[in-house]
């Protein structure tokens, strides 16, 4: 009896430990920790010299809460509890994305928003609201510059990295003016656009903004000529040059950077082989179209975006006069799009592994960085699902409405519609956790639809604390030129006396990491 008593015990006790020790964070101690490291948290007022910019795209609040648990279950953790690289930032702020014409946004308005700092109409890109949509005789006159176009005039570095083409939407609004997100190349373009001096997005990416100084992601169909059999996927039509002005733009590129140190890539080896301490430029095009998603990605051929921005922050922080780096997840806007959530939520989780890495390599005492989103999606989870539950999984009760079972995943609308002998899809029918499950939607649609609500802003770094509250999406761009002394407001980086106001830790700006694929 004695022997079963102590063995009762200890298994009792071992029971109470093992809930006080998972319990720990959410008792009040845990919660007087933080505070004190609130209360501890300074307001850095130093030059950011470097800014990384992370755009999310398509990256809304629900995307950001369920990314956290996927992170937290893919290594053996219930999820809730696990902290993003975003979550450790200090500062959190709300940025509303509606474009001038639009309730509920594109990601081209958006884009112009964050980076030029002026709210546009939707489908444009580096003009102003008063540019209309295609309409090529608006563009003249409406150009509005972005702040990596200032970080550049200001003698730092430059990057754009990109998970979809180069010349999408998003990292088009940092160096191009077109009126049309869809102009890639002049073979996108109407006859009348080119005859009235339109160029296409492609095109500007080499003019606007001369040597940019890293340049990576997809879209390498749009730099050849027409028919131009593409390196990896010979004889593929789909993935042939584009180009109908017969113009080379990557060999351009070469010749005009071959005696600057300039390297053009198209594969990881290429990649990964490089010294970026001998490299200036670089121009790394891994796909003709958009990068393969993060589920899909062969590990061999295709660099990861964690991997593209270690290269690029690498070649970029040797200036000292700092840099501006764009960093764009963009296909988690694509996921969403095509109702496919897990395809989605590991893009976003491998955007977050590209931000600590980033924190890495940078210093939070000289590098401003934001991470945000240019629009939201009509995306949600819920059904009161129990702790630890698979972010993929079912919710915990039937329908009482038809009495079946459904995903705690669900999209407001989108191709995930779909019914079955008159009446909504028995999911536990088919393999709803397979990569490429789309979700149920209550309206069908061939592609999911963006959301109109707000999105968060992450920031930390120097003047991240100017990040707070509820703002116009177009605030943004402004307060990295003012941590960043460029642009046109900078008044403040000299005091009275003549001397700098603002006093850098380093010489390099914060580098910017545009969270926006979210972006459409």
């Amino acid at each position: 009896k004695t022997y079963l008593f102590c063995l009762s015990l200890f298994f009792c006790l071992f029971l109470v430990f093992k809930v006080i020790g998972t319990s720990e964070m959410f008792l009040p101690n845990s919660d007087h920790r933080a505070l004190k490291c609130q209360r501890k948290q300074k307001h850095l007022s130093c030059v950011a010299n470097r800014s990384t910019c992370f755009r999310c795209i398509g990256m809304g609040v629900p995307t950001v809460t369920a990314a956290r648990i996927l992170k937290g279950q893919l290594s053996g953790q219930s999820g809730e509890e696990t902290q993003l690289e975003m979550d450790k930032f200090p500062f959190v702020s709300l940025a509303k994305t509606y474009n001038t014409n639009a309730q509920v946004p594109d990601s081209a308005g958006t884009a112009t928003a964050y980076l030029c700092g002026v709210k546009a109409n939707e489908g444009t890109v580096g003009v102003s609201a008063a540019a209309v949509r295609s309409q090529c005789n608006t563009t003249e006159g409406n150009e509005v510059t972005s702040i990596l176009r200032w970080a550049k005039d200001a003698g730092k570095s430059v990057g754009i990295v990109t998970t979809t083409r180069v010349n999408h939407a998003t990292p088009s609004a940092a160096y191009a003016h077109s009126v049309d997100r869809d102009w890639y190349s002049d073979n996108e373009m109407p006859a009348e656009a080119l005859q009235a001096g339109c160029k296409d997005i492609a095109r500007q990416l080499f003019e606007n903004i001369p040597n940019i100084d890293v340049i990576m992601g997809g879209g390498r169909k749009y730099m050849f000529p027409k028919n131009r059999s593409d390196v990896e996927y010979p004889g593929v039509a789909k993935h042939s040059g584009t180009r109908k002005d017969g113009r080379d733009l990557v060999q351009e590129w070469i010749d005009k950077t071959k005696d600057k140190k300039g390297h053009y890539v198209w594969n990881k080896k290429q990649l990964l082989s490089l010294n970026p301490n001998n490299v200036d430029y670089l121009l790394g095009l891994f796909e003709p179209g958009d990068l393969p998603y993060d589920l899909e990605r062969n590990s061999e051929t295709d660099p990861s975006l964690t991997e593209m921005v270690e290269v690029a922050i690498k070649i970029l922080r040797k200036n000292p006069s700092g840099f501006y780096l764009l960093v764009e997840g963009g296909r988690i806007d694509h996921g969403h799009h095509e109702g496919k959530a897990k395809q989605a939520l590991h893009e976003a989780v491998e955007m977050d592994r590209a931000i600590g890495r980033a924190s890495l390599l940078t210093s939070i005492h000289d590098t401003l960085t934001i991470v945000t989103a240019d629009h939201s999606h009509m995306f949600n989870f819920g059904g009161y699902t129990p702790r630890g539950n698979t972010i993929f999984g079912l919710a915990p009760m039937l329908s009482d409405a038809d009495q079946k079972p459904f995903t705690s995943i669900l999209y407001g609308n989108g191709p995930g519609y779909k019914l079955v002998n008159g009446a909504r899809e028995n999911v536990s029918t088919i393999d709803y956790q397979e990569n490429n499950y789309q979700a149920q939607a209550a309206v069908p649609l061939s592609m999911e639809t963006h959301g109109g609500e707000d999105v968060a802003v992450f920031a930390k770094g120097p003047m991240a604390h100017l990040l707070h509250g509820v703002h116009e999406q177009n605030y943004i761009p402004h307060v990295m030129a003012y941590a960043g002394c460029i642009g046109q407001n900078r008044e403040h980086c000299l005091s009275r006396s003549g001397t700098a106001g603002l006093h850098p830790v380093l010489s390099t700006i914060a580098t910017l990491f545009t969270v926006t694929r979210l972006l459409c």
